[in-house]
């Protein structure tokens, strides 16, 4: 049996992945997180081997909260689960040491899949992400806006795409709105977008962000 932590700020989407790997079989939930803080906490306290693990949460929270996982509990394997698509973003949460990348977009079916994988030792990514990432390095040198990004000002940069204000995003500790608003200056000139409006548009039209329900498991 499989133990598993899952770490969502939604509530139906923990209970969407707990159905789904509870319904497969081979899989038990032992714990769930809504934050990065408690998320934290729960990968110290259990003896699970995967955590599930959705990237905006409250406090602490996307690529920086895979790398403090990996330093609290070397041995877990993560399997991201987020609305972010673009294979960016997933190389970077790779390079973070998550193991498996699978977006809210896809079917259930494909969950279990990418899950029993992970928990195997192996390593999981879609095949459009596979495609994205391939053509990505084959144009590596006309690199896109947001790829100038770091991994933080591309935190800030999704963030502010899905309609978060710099306050609320100044919530993960040791992160002031000066900080953020920092960071904001500097997305706006490495990629030239003018305004939080310009920003909206273009992660959207890069899918760099996608509507799914705010938090539904796609497929369920």
């Amino acid at each position: 049996m499989i133990k598993v932590v899952i770490a969502d700020a939604h509530a139906v989407t923990r209970n969407g992945v707990r159905h789904a790997l509870e319904s497969a079989g081979g899989f038990e939930v032992v714990g769930e997180a809504c934050d990065g803080e408690s998320t934290l906490t729960l990968v110290c306290s259990t003896d699970a081997s995967m955590l599930v693990l959705g990237l905006t949460m409250p406090g602490i929270h996307g690529i920086p909260l895979i790398g403090l996982v990996r330093e609290r509990n070397p041995s877990l394997r993560i399997l991201v689960l987020t609305r972010h698509s673009e294979a960016a973003y997933a190389a970077r949460a790779f390079r973070a040491g998550a193991s498996g990348f699978v977006s809210k977009r896809s079917p259930a079916a494909d969950l279990v899949v990418a899950a029993a994988k992970v928990a195997s030792g192996g390593i999981y990514i879609s095949l459009a992400v596979a495609e994205q990432l391939a053509q990505r390095f084959d144009r590596s040198a006309n690199a896109l806006p947001h790829q100038l990004l770091s991994d933080r000002e591309l935190d800030v940069f999704l963030l502010v795409a899905v309609g978060e204000a710099v306050s609320a995003i100044a919530q993960t500790p040791g992160v002031s709105v000066k900080t953020v608003s920092t960071h904001k200056a500097r997305i706006f000139e490495k990629t030239g977008l003018p305004n939080d409006a310009a920003l909206v548009r273009y992660a959207f039209d890069h899918e760099l962000v996608v509507d799914d329900g705010k938090g539904d498991l796609p497929g369920r």
